[in-house]
Parts: structure tokens; sequence; C-alpha cells
């Protein structure tokens, strides 16, 4: 589940950033309109974290954008300003979600969680395909109800196969679940993880397609 954060507060956006991928995202930040309007124009985001004082403009207006050219990447308002005008502007103005400054870590995590599901058009919190169960809040996953911890890229490459089941995912797509723009891609990462995977859960669960990708295949 791959965030993006827009922040102008240094402090505040790497501490975000980390909070957010030890909870099993994986996090961009950005730091001005300008860096976030060019970060969703590239795409591949499950949601955005969205502060509203920013120092080329405000968050508001980058939201305004987004929704205007139709881009629905669902958006959870960071605010420190807390009156009810602000909050009805935001939600108005096309966000999602609103929460204000300070707030927990955790709180936040479980927030971005439930507008990914509502996006994908779940309800439920769990993920369930072939036998095995994957619980985002957690970072586990497991058949019969022996629950494993994964590892946070494990469980990145788990969830998005799981999100699309039977979809095939290219090797390219996963790269994107697993890395941010400001980092560099290991050239074996995503068969590595796999391997772990299969190691857990069965060789065929997830199915090599040569050429193309990975998908998930049931259990025979």
């Amino acid at each position: 589940m791959r965030i993006l954060i827009v922040e102008d507060d240094e402090l505040l956006g790497d501490g975000l950033k980390v909070g957010l991928e030890m909870n099993g995202f994986t996090a961009d930040l950005a730091t001005s309109v300008a860096e976030g309007d060019a970060a969703l124009r590239a795409g591949g985001f499950a949601a955005i974290a969205l502060d509203i004082m920013l120092p080329d403009g405000s968050g508001q207006e980058l939201l305004r954008d987004m929704r205007r050219r139709g881009d629905a990447t669902p958006v959870l308002m960071l605010t420190a300003l807390d009156s009810v005008r602000d909050r009805i502007e935001g939600l108005d103005g096309g966000a999602d979600d609103y929460l204000g400054k300070p707030f927990d870590l955790e709180e936040l995590g479980a927030r971005l969680r439930a507008l990914i599901r509502r996006a994908n058009g779940r309800q439920k919190m769990l993920l369930e395909f072939g036998g095995v169960t994957l619980d985002p809040s957690r970072m586990e996953a497991g058949r019969d109800g022996e629950m494993l911890r994964l590892s946070r890229r494990e469980f990145t490459i788990l969830n998005a196969l799981m999100e699309h089941p039977g979809a095939i995912l290219s090797r390219g797509q996963l790269e994107d679940q697993l890395y941010g723009f400001q980092e560099g891609v290991e050239s074996n990462a995503v068969e590595v993880h796999i391997h772990h995977l299969r190691a857990k859960f069965g060789n065929r669960f997830i199915e090599t397609v040569r050429g193309v990708g990975y998908r998930l295949r049931e259990s025979s």
C-alpha cells in the first residue's frame, strides 16, 4: 500500500514516513503543493495524507485540482486547523476523511486502511484467497487460523496480490509498491520475497506467469 504524504514540516514528515512504513505502508514524502502535484501525476498511490498549510499554497488547492482532473485517490486531510468551517471546506472540497494535529500514528494508519478498503469496494478488514488470510493491520498472514508475522516487504507483495486476486501483476508493478521514488530498486528483491512467501504458504500459491508477472493461484 503506497501512500503519499504531503507535509512541509520536515521533522513531522520524516516521522510520518517512518511510522507508516513500520505499519506496512510504502510512503513517499512531498513538502509542497508543486512536489505533491508532480508525485500525484506520476500515479501509483493507494491514498494521500495531505496537510493544508504548505509553503507554496494550500492543500485544499491541490485537492481541488486533483479532483477536477478526475483523480479519485482517497485523501486524508492533516491539519492543525480544527474549526468546523475548516473541516467542512476540506470534506466538501473532495477529502475523504479529516484528522487534526496532534494525532496518533496508529489511528492514522487505521484511517488510511479504511479509506483504501472503501476505495477498493471492500468492507472486511481481512483479505482471503486460496485458504490464506491476510490481516493488514497486523502485517500477519496464515492458514487455518495460524498466523505468521511478515516482513514489511513480504507483506507489501502479498497484500498487492491479494487486493487483486487472480490478476497478473508485473515485476515493475510490485516494485512500485515496494519502493518509494527516493529509494533505489534492488535487482532481485521481488523474486527473493516471493520465494520467502512460497516457503510459508506453498510453492503453488504464487504462480509465475513467464514473461508477464505473478498471480495468486487457488489450491487444487
